[in-house]
């Protein structure tokens, strides 16, 4: 069953979701090299508890963490870990926060420190293929468009993977509702978008092959080549015309820029000692 929002209830909505972009501008400002997984884990959960809500993926089918950390060929539900990231890492954050009844649900991947520039050029890529999606998002069309634009910017346009066995969702009271939003698909097919439904558009794409893989601790999705993979999620609420997105990366990329130029001015430091 699709649940559709009144306008309040997608108030409460855009509540969570921003809550969700600003644990991620604090992710951004935090990550670097020498940094955990498991470290930033810790920074969201308290930032999200401060904020008076709670994690929506901790212990939601037993998941144990606040996020996803999925660094580099991992492309989901990665488990913080005490690895130090390295310069030339990549990691999608995946977070989710429940406040005021309704959760929000939104990710970015991040470059710590210098990567490779095919690796920047697929991050680019497939946030732009979010928007894509996003752009279809009206009264009127269906779930399709949506997937299929994200595909074609992706796939056909750039030559990347996109993951089949993992797809967006609708957003509300749970965490995952109807309908299922995925990442490729033909025009003109699946659910017909209506006003009020909220959905999160996650483009999952690979470097490389599309296929993946479960890792043995039951939750990490792998590429099945060992190429890195980018994960992009907003939350949209529908309706005519535009898309009303929920959620927002404006501080996040604030945050991603700061702390750039604060790592480069320290390594230029370095260098000149």
């Amino acid at each position: 069953m699709i649940h559709y929002k009144n306008k309040a209830e997608i108030e409460l909505m855009r509540e969570s979701s921003l809550l969700v972009s600003e644990t991620l501008a604090l992710i951004a400002a935090s990550i670097k090299p020498g940094m955990t997984t498991l470290q930033l884990d810790k920074i969201a959960e308290e930032f999200i508890r401060d904020n008076k809500a709670t994690a929506s993926f901790k212990g939601y089918h037993g998941f144990p963490f606040t996020c996803c950390m999925s660094v580099n060929d991992a492309v989901v539900h990665g488990f913080p870990t005490t690895r130090e990231l390295v310069s030339g890492d990549v990691v999608s954050v995946d977070v989710g926060v429940f406040k005021n009844g309704f959760h929000g649900d939104s990710a970015y991947t991040f470059a710590v420190g210098e990567i490779a520039d095919e690796v920047m050029q697929l991050m680019r890529v497939t946030k732009e293929s979010l928007y894509k999606g996003i752009e279809k998002a009206i009264i009127g069309n269906r779930v399709g468009d949506i997937a299929h634009a994200i595909q074609d910017y992706t796939e056909k346009q750039h030559g990347y993977g996109v993951v089949r066995d993992l797809v967006g969702h609708g957003l509300g009271r749970s965490l995952h509702e109807e309908p299922q939003v995925p990442n490729f698909g033909k025009r003109g097919t699946g659910a017909k978008l209506k006003e009020g439904l909220v959905i999160a558009i996650e483009p999952m794409i690979n470097l490389g092959t599309k296929d993946v893989f479960h890792d043995k601790d039951g939750w990490t999705i792998r590429t099945a080549d060992g190429k890195p993979s980018a994960h992009y999620e907003h939350d949209i609420c529908i309706q005519k015309g535009k898309a009303d997105i929920l959620s927002s990366f404006t501080a996040i990329e604030a945050a991603e820029k700061a702390n750039a130029e604060l790592c480069s001015a320290y390594m230029l430091q370095d260098t000149v000692l």
